[in-house]
């Protein structure tokens, strides 16, 4: 079994937007822009909907419309089908990273990115805490349940962004998945997907540290095989995470599935 640390979100390249960490502790991960089947005005949380939400927090003229919705996995954000299942999609070199590493039914992503605390101010308008860190938090996780590679099954999740109709070339060409979630995570009755709230335990970036790559890993992650990483990515006091690469995948022991469990177990936005 495999532990699949995905980066996902909006990221530096986006605006300067880090995702919000609400007042509430929710970890509310934006999706990245693109001209996909889903505009950020669709997407609510909270009475508000996603572009209210970056518009608040933007500080350029840039417009947002349309995003990548992807891993998908917050249900209620968004009028669903009756068929909605929970799912991850992958495509081209990153597709072929988690492939040539034998990612399959089973396998566990946790879902990292970039986030800010936020507060709300007199006028009850959404803002970054001064001064507040650069952090890269897990957010989400899925599960494997089912691996689909095949078109005439990634096209039945009509939903999902790695179903629309341009990518059934790449499919063909076995450059594009989908991951569908399981129905429960390991062997609890958690369900196989989900969100997080915000505790300590799920920031990956050492703490007062100014720069967001620099993490401080969990004992059972300690001198792993994480693909992206070797021996010289341990520094003095931290852990020098790669800036290259979605997916960092390491083989699960025993230690890391009773570190997954207990993070998702107490910190699960369901």
């Amino acid at each position: 079994m495999k532990l699949i640390l995905s980066r996902k979100g909006f990221d530096s390249t986006f605006d300067d937007i880090a995702s919000p960490i609400l007042p509430d502790g929710t970890l509310l991960s934006l999706p990245i822009p693109l001209n996909d089947n889903v505009r950020y005005d669709e997407l609510y949380y909270g009475g508000q909907s996603y572009l209210d939400i970056i518009n608040q927090l933007k500080t350029s003229n840039i417009e947002y419309k349309n995003c990548h919705l992807d891993p998908d996995i917050r249900k209620d954000i968004i009028k669903r089908d009756n068929n909605w299942m929970a799912a991850f999609g992958q495509s081209d070199s990153a597709y072929s990273h988690l492939r040539n590493q034998s990612v399959d039914k089973g396998d566990i992503f946790l879902f990292f990115g970039w986030f800010k605390q936020t507060e709300y101010d007199a006028e009850g308008k959404l803002k970054y805490v001064d001064k507040a860190l650069d952090l890269q938090v897990i957010y989400g996780y899925l599960q494997v349940g089912e691996k689909l590679t095949k078109w005439d099954d990634i096209k039945e999740l009509k939903w999902h962004p790695h179903s629309q109709p341009y990518r059934e070339e790449l499919t063909k060409k076995k450059k594009n998945v989908i991951y569908v979630a399981s129905n429960y995570l390991l062997d609890t009755k958690q369900l196989g997907y989900g969100t997080l709230k915000f505790t300590p335990d799920l920031v990956l970036t050492k703490k007062c540290d100014s720069c967001r790559t620099h993490w401080t890993l969990p004992k059972c992650l300690e001198h792993k095989n994480i693909t992206y990483h070797s021996e010289k990515n341990y520094k003095d006091g931290y852990f020098k995470a790669a800036s290259r690469g979605q997916e960092f995948v390491v083989e699960c022991d025993k230690d890391i599935l009773d570190w997954i469990k207990n993070i998702i177990l107490t910190s699960s936005g369901h």
